[in-house]
């Protein structure tokens, strides 16, 4: 039954109940005379007055309680008055005390229709209203009951609003390899003649926020085909077999529509590795994936049917559903480099107002390590902060500002900071910035602020030159001795150290960390890994922790190799320090002043400072 004919009808039922249920309290009430009631002191106080004038007693049928009923001349007339009694002898004697005459009639009886029928059409009337009621939730609770396993699967076809791989930017190693699921579902024949198998399923794997669900759009766009569309945790439910239900039914539904694509985000929530988790067990969720597994290369023969799926957690996946017939390639999106990025801030530019200024070759290189969904929302904050200042264009300083919006945090220029702290601030940035600009891997400088930048107090912002695929040993005994600065330049001039260095030691610690027990650039570790954040998926961090794969021994040896690491670091960063303590200081006073400074006021200041490190 249609739902909104389904909820007319329960309205129209509703409604003629309640005009039943008025027309008998009507038919109630033309028994009864409108009467005005009076109480017992005032019957007594008129009696008294010698307002009362022929009274007459009604006794009801089986009990001694009645109604008086008397008349009271009004200047303007007649008043016909009552009173409601529990014991009409008593009221008798009443009477006859005070010598007042009244006339007592015969008992009368109600009449058949109030007594007998009335009361058997009301409930009558009642039980058909809860039955039909009853009846109709009942069916309703059978339909919803029939369609918990129906798909959740939502699909887009040509009616809708086609994305294609020209606008997806800074990513066209993934687009090449995507194309020939595209050239096959708009020709399949050609593959088919040279005893081809296009591959059954694509998996995207990337960090999020890299696009891989707008290639996923894409490809049906490109193709011209259906596009089903669901979450991973769409099939997972409390009930056992419905996610095994939901995916034979999407599967169904993709048959009808075929050649088609099935695009499944974060199947990681669905297809993880079985016999895992504290309990192991076969659950819900393994019941799922392994009628997933039936379905992608299994005894059903889906013709024309491509399966792709996002994840960026492909190491928690079940092996079965990567091998060749199921999940056959693998396609890494990455985040974009200079070039990709500059492509895509282009993209996101369009209908955004630029300045003749803004540099998106600029912007690409200071926003190193931004995905896609990144740079779409640094320009959206800043045309929203150009919004906000009533422009209808975007300057080159709302970049600036979302920037550090987007990347540490919002100004907060209206907190009140003392001059001792701003001081310290201003000295410890300098630190940083003194270092970033002389170690020839971390910089160079982009701009220096003392401003209160969300939980810090200030920002020391790099502009890297380049995109590197590997970090260097060196370059992280630099990032290192960088992140140190700020804590030394608080040594070297104030002679006592304050929390602000907090995070800057966190930093150190997990790269030096690293270093040991990742990366093996630890001599007296050697090349073996003992890393093992992470590893214990599915039992919980703190008790993966609790149980390390080394001894004791390994233990102290890796305290010590990053202890080690981390007062070479700090030593180096020392004597940088010491070395240009006339800039350190240079660069301290133009915060206090300015709060803000760029690259060139920075490097100014190195012009009559002392000789590189």
């Amino acid at each position: 039954m249609d739902t909104k004919k389904g909820k007319g009808l329960n309205s129209g039922v509703l409604l003629a109940f309640v005009l039943f249920l008025l027309a008998a309290l009507w038919l109630t009430n033309l028994f009864e005379e409108g009467e005005n009631e009076v109480t017992r002191r005032q019957f007594e106080r008129l009696l008294k007055e010698k307002r009362v004038e022929d009274i007459v007693i009604t006794q009801n049928k089986t009990v001694p309680t009645g109604k008086v009923e008397f008349i009271t001349p009004e200047d303007e007339g007649d008043r016909l008055l009552c009173m409601y009694v529990s014991d009409v002898n008593e009221i008798q004697r009443y009477l006859d005390e005070k010598k007042t005459d009244y006339t007592m009639p015969d008992i009368q009886q109600d009449s058949w229709f109030v007594t007998t029928i009335l009361p058997v059409l009301l409930v009558a009337g009642m039980l058909m209203f809860l039955f039909f009621f009853m009846n109709r939730q009942n069916s309703g609770a059978g339909t919803k009951a029939m369609s918990f396993g129906k798909s959740r699967a939502r699909l887009s076809t040509d009616s809708d609003k086609r994305i294609t791989f020209a606008q997806v930017a800074g990513l066209q190693e993934e687009k090449e390899e995507l194309e020939e699921i595209v050239d096959f579902l708009k020709a399949p024949k050609k593959y088919i003649q040279v005893g081809a198998r296009i591959p059954k399923g694509v998996l995207l794997v990337g960090p999020p926020g890299t696009g891989k669900t707008l290639l996923a759009k894409a490809v049906a766009g490109e193709a011209g085909v259906p596009f089903f569309t669901i979450s991973g945790s769409d099939f997972v439910e409390m009930f056992v077999g419905v996610g095994a239900s939901r995916v034979r039914d999407l599967f169904e539904e993709a048959k009808k529509s075929a050649p088609c694509i099935i695009f499944i985000d974060e199947i990681d929530a669905v297809a993880r590795r079985r016999g895992t988790g504290m309990g192991g067990g076969h659950d819900e969720r393994e019941q799922t994936l392994n009628q997933l597994l039936v379905e992608m290369d299994g005894f059903g023969v889906n013709e024309g049917i491509i399966v792709m799926a996002a994840t960026n957690r492909v190491d928690i996946l079940d092996p079965a559903i990567l091998r060749p017939g199921r999940f056959d390639r693998k396609v890494m999106v990455g985040r974009p480099d200079v070039k990709g990025r500059e492509e895509i801030l282009s993209v996101h530019a369009k209908g955004k107002p630029l300045s003749e200024e803004i540099d998106l070759r600029q912007i690409a290189q200071t926003t190193a390590g931004f995905t896609g969904a990144d740079l779409e929302n640094l320009l959206n904050e800043a045309a929203i902060i150009a919004a906000k200042e009533d422009r209808k264009f975007l300057k080159q300083e709302d970049i600036k500002k979302a920037f550090v919006k987007v990347g540490i945090g919002s100004e907060k220029k209206s907190r009140v900071i003392s001059d001792k702290e701003k001081r310290i601030t201003a000295f410890h940035e300098a630190g940083h910035a003194i270092l970033f600009h002389v170690l020839p891997d971390v910089g160079p400088v982009y701009s220096v602020s003392i401003i209160p930048t969300g939980g810090a107090g200030g920002y020391t912002m790099p502009l890297p030159e380049k995109d590197e695929m590997f970090n260097t040993r060196g370059k992280m005994l630099q990032d290192i001795t960088v992140a140190l600065g700020g804590r030394v330049a608080e040594e070297e001039v104030f002679d006592d150290i304050t929390t602000g260095a907090s995070q800057d030691i966190k930093q150190a610690t997990g790269l030096a960390k690293s270093m040991v027990t990742k990366f093996g650039m630890s001599e007296a570790i050697g090349l073996i890994n003992y890393d093992d954040d992470g590893d214990e998926v599915f039992i919980g961090r703190d008790l993966a922790h609790a149980q390390r794969p080394y001894g004791e021994n390994v233990a102290s040896t890796i305290d010590r190799e990053v202890k080690r690491i981390i007062d070479e670091c700090y030593e180096r960063a020392k004597g940088i320090i010491h070395k240009y303590d006339d800039v350190l200081r240079a660069c301290a006073d133009l915060l206090l002043e300015k709060e803000k400074i760029t690259r060139e006021e920075f490097e100014a200041l190195f012009v009559n400072g002392a000789g590189e490190a």
